[in-house]
């Protein structure tokens, strides 16, 4: 394998999950790069639900809490390039954050230390309403020229199959994936199908052995054994 940049990390949690989830990614890749390199964007599970609630605006709460880190790593690493890994829905948070467009009017200026951003099981095609969102603006105003600007790579796991008369695991794959695509007979990540994460313009990547849940003794995307499987990109 080649060796890995030693470039500043910055990792974006996924819908519905909070930083400290992320602390066992950070602690995989420490070892392939400093600790000090690599920050968590500090978000909780207020930024993404509101108080009172308000989802639809989750996606302007978490690119504040972004945009702010990105400006104390830029303080701290002036000048190094600077590669995104978002989970989940933190992916498309990320690419609207970096397409410097009004969204829900509000609008940021990422600026040039961004070069990279590594999505994990981040569904870009999706019939579910918030993450919808999202995804129409991204679809909207994204060029090909963007990928000149910001190298992404998506990586999704195509462990799980769902099959709507299979084993209960398979049922339980085949409703979550029939939520994102409306077809469930597909191979996913156990809760987003791999084909929802293909994003045309970037490197996709299917990894054959990560789930996407950053549950307790499960090997998801974040895990040693899962960032092994993706590492190489970054």
């Amino acid at each position: 394998m080649k060796a890995v940049p030693q470039h500043p990390v910055v990792i974006i949690p996924g819908v519905l999950f909070w930083d400290s989830l992320y602390d066992i990614m950070k602690e995989a890749l420490c070892g392939y790069l400093p600790e000090e390199k690599i920050t968590i964007v500090p978000v909780s599970l207020i930024d993404w639900i509101g108080f009172p609630p308000s989802p639809e605006k989750s996606t302007n709460r978490v690119m504040s809490a972004l945009d702010r880190t990105i400006r104390e790593i830029e303080q701290k690493f002036p000048g190094e390039p600077i590669t995104l890994v978002a989970h989940s829905g933190g992916g498309s948070v990320a690419m609207v954050y970096l397409l410097e467009k009004p969204f829900q009017g509000e609008r940021y200026n990422p600026g040039k230390q961004i070069k990279k951003l590594i999505t994990l099981g981040t569904p870009f095609h999706t019939s579910e309403y918030y993450a919808k969102i999202k995804t129409d603006f991204i679809f909207s105003h994204l060029q090909a020229d963007f990928f000149d600007r910001v190298s992404v790579v998506s990586v999704v796991s195509d462990k799980y199959h769902g099959n709507s008369e299979g084993s209960f695991v398979e049922k339980m794959c085949y409703q979550f994936y029939k939520n994102v695509l409306d077809d469930g007979n597909v191979a996913g990540d156990g809760i987003v199908p791999a084909k929802s994460c293909f994003l045309e313009g970037a490197v996709n990547v299917t990894i054959a052995d990560a789930e996407h849940l950053p549950t307790p003794h499960t090997r998801w995307y974040g895990t040693k054994e899962g960032v092994e499987q993706w590492i190489q990109w970054l």
